[in-house]
């Protein structure tokens, strides 16, 4: 851990120099390239006018498909499209499925977003849901398998890593596989895998649908969420705006036309900043060498120092026999420790100015790579002042 990307990120770390961010799984720090990036937007902007959207098809959106084409292992980049958010593009694929209630198989680990809408269309009678407990988290894949295997289901939804414990799921193909039906939509979120995790989907690329966006490991702010659409599925979401028709159309005059790859699922106008700034950050990543795999490696260093020291601490509070899953099992980019008093423990290490977060009885703690041997060992200073009996 000699190396230190910290002066890339300058203008974030400096904004409040008492702050300690340990919250990269949740809202990343921005480099500072996408300051300059952002910039270049609105210069386009005034230079160009109403001309920006040629620009903006023509060579921004290019450039950021074949940026998460390369991530992903994906065979073309034009499957992926872009939006302001994972939810939209969920809705609009959501959209394609025929008849009702839609037919769901689930975890019960999944994201608010995805978990609140699924609860409130079955209030109003639209979808029917099966969810598969995450934990035992050993034998995940296996169930969920099993209950893909069974058929029955319209759509299978499933993170690739669980925002709520961090628990990897190694495999995604043998899932993916397991979905025996071509009709059923097969849909991987994969917001705390991708720039996270090394990901491979060039064997399931034909078959699954990849939500993610630059929120979070990407490190590009809001508002460039994307998915990956596989070639022949879903080719008409009745939930449609007019720029999914931009681009050359594949149908005839008798029916609605749909752009060709990713971009049948785009919506109506919307702010092209943010896919600068992830084109930005690609470039200085890539600049810099830093693959997912390496940024991983990074971080789980990082986490084995703090349980280290956690270790020698010995709160009553907060300590390694909280953390889920246990040490030495398939995790993501962020810590995750289950209990009752997260919130009471969030709120002390605010008052420390401690960035981190919590979900329900879960505090989540994430390390990256603007993170350093001291940033580990001044967090663990300031937790045991604050979380002192």
């Amino acid at each position: 851990m000699n190396h230190s990307w910290k002066l890339h990120f300058s203008r974030f770390l400096t904004a409040r120099p008492g702050r300690l961010h340990v919250a990269a799984h949740s809202h990343h720090p921005w480099p500072d390239v996408s300051y300059y990036a952002q910039s270049q937007a609105w210069t386009d902007a005034a230079d160009l006018a109403d001309d920006k959207w040629g620009k903006i098809f023509g060579e921004v959106i290019p450039a950021a498909q074949a940026h998460v084409a390369q991530v992903l292992h994906l065979p073309d980049p034009k499957t992926i499209c872009f939006a302001g958010n994972t939810h939209e593009l969920f809705m609009r694929l959501m959209s394609s499925i025929e008849g009702k209630p839609i037919r769901v198989l689930t975890t019960d680990a999944e994201f608010h977003s995805f978990n609140r809408q699924m609860q409130r269309m079955a209030e109003a009678g639209q979808v029917t849901v099966e969810r598969i407990a995450a934990e035992p988290f050993a034998s995940f894949a296996e169930r969920f398998s099993a209950a893909a295997a069974r058929g029955g289901h319209d759509l299978v939804y499933f993170s690739q890593c669980f925002y709520n414990s961090g628990w990897l799921v190694h495999e995604l193909a043998p899932i993916v596989h397991a979905v025996r039906d071509p009709a059923t939509l097969v849909v991987i979120d994969g917001y705390h895998g991708y720039m996270a995790l090394h990901t491979d989907l060039s064997t399931i690329a034909g078959r699954a649908f990849y939500l993610s966006g630059g929120y979070k490991y990407a490190m590009s702010g809001e508002g460039n969420a994307f998915m990956h659409c596989p070639p022949g599925i879903a080719l008409r979401p009745v939930d449609t705006g007019w720029f999914a028709g931009f681009a050359e159309l594949s149908t005839g005059p008798v029916q609605v036309g749909y752009a060709d790859g990713g971009l049948r699922f785009l919506g109506a106008t919307y702010d092209a900043t943010a896919l600068y700034r992830l084109n930005a950050v690609m470039d200085w990543l890539h600049a810099q060498k830093l693959t997912p795999a390496r940024i991983h490696a990074r971080v789980a260093a990082l986490q084995d120092l703090f349980l280290e020291g956690l270790d020698r601490l010995a709160l009553p509070l907060l300590n390694g026999a909280l953390l889920i899953p246990g040490r030495g099992q398939p995790r993501g980019n962020f810590l995750c420790f289950r209990t009752s008093r997260a919130g009471e423990l969030h709120q002390r290490l605010a008052a420390a100015e401690v960035m981190c977060d919590y979900r329900e009885d879960r505090l989540r703690i994430g390390f990256g790579v603007y993170h350093d041997e001291a940033d580990v060992n001044e967090l663990l200073r300031r937790v045991a002042i604050s979380l002192a009996v």
